[in-house]
């Protein structure tokens, strides 16, 4: 199995695609295709915030249609996925962004992206197991022990991380490091927290390096474990980072 595994992408679609054909996909077919059959991963959070995200949304339902790659919800996803169910969600922390646009798009057209992302999100599991659970993608990581495990207490955990129940003055939820404890023999590659350079701890590795903030869109292959960036064209969201040696984290 070869793979890369792109980072948050935000609705940064032209990051996305110049990342990629640094990677050697070749866009001839209107998708990123690898001559070599190498195929793509996401680790989530494909919208909000950044300026394209519907086109990042049918790009990543088109792979998947065409069993080119891999893809996890992350908790942006799952936000969407319930305001396209009707749910009461606010429209909030990037929401709006892709509300808006599509907003600006005829009925039909939006209905056809309701179909296609629903159809993405509830054909695809909370998390992969890949090379014979050599490799774990899950948008905020996975506890060891949560591996093989399917219930609300590991889908909170996928979607946001170690939380703690408490908040940040930001109104962001307070997260525990996990990566400080994992001792699996399999990979783990997330992303969901920004930091400003791929930080690798214990065979884990996020992958998020902010994109949509500012920061640059990164990639992991797999099993060469390389890692390839591009940078953003532009701050869309203002945002801290967190440092990639942060110590340990409670």
């Amino acid at each position: 199995m070869k793979l890369d595994i792109i980072g948050d992408i935000h609705g940064c679609y032209a990051e996305f695609k110049e990342l990629t054909m640094n990677l050697g996909y070749q866009w001839d077919s209107g998708i990123p295709v690898h001559p070599d059959g190498r195929m793509l991963g996401f680790v989530g959070d494909l919208t909000d915030r950044g300026p394209n995200s519907l086109k990042v949304v049918e790009t990543v339902w088109k792979l998947h249609k065409e069993k080119l790659a891999y893809y996890v919800p992350g908790n942006h996803c799952n936000k969407l996925y319930r305001y396209f169910l009707g749910n009461n969600v606010k429209i909030v922390h990037g929401l709006e962004t892709t509300v808006e646009e599509l907003g600006n798009l005829p009925e039909g057209e939006i209905e056809r992206y309701k179909e296609m992302f629903i159809e993405l999100y509830e054909n695809s599991p909370l998390y992969q197991q890949l090379d014979s659970g050599k490799l774990i993608i899950a948008h905020a990581g996975i506890k060891e022990e949560f591996i093989g495990k399917q219930n609300n207490k590991v889908k909170t955990f996928v979607l946001y991380g170690d939380i703690t129940g408490e908040t940040n003055e930001d109104g962001t939820p307070v997260r525990r490091d996990w990566a400080f404890n994992y001792k699996g023999e399999a990979y783990i590659v997330y992303g969901h927290t920004p930091f400003s350079e791929v930080r690798n701890i214990n065979r884990t590795y996020n992958i998020d390096t902010g994109a949509v903030f500012g920061g640059k869109l990164s990639s992991l292959s797999y099993p060469e474990l390389r890692i390839e960036s591009v940078k953003s064209s532009m701050p869309y969201v203002a945002e801290k980072f967190r440092d990639v040696n942060p110590g340990r984290a409670t």
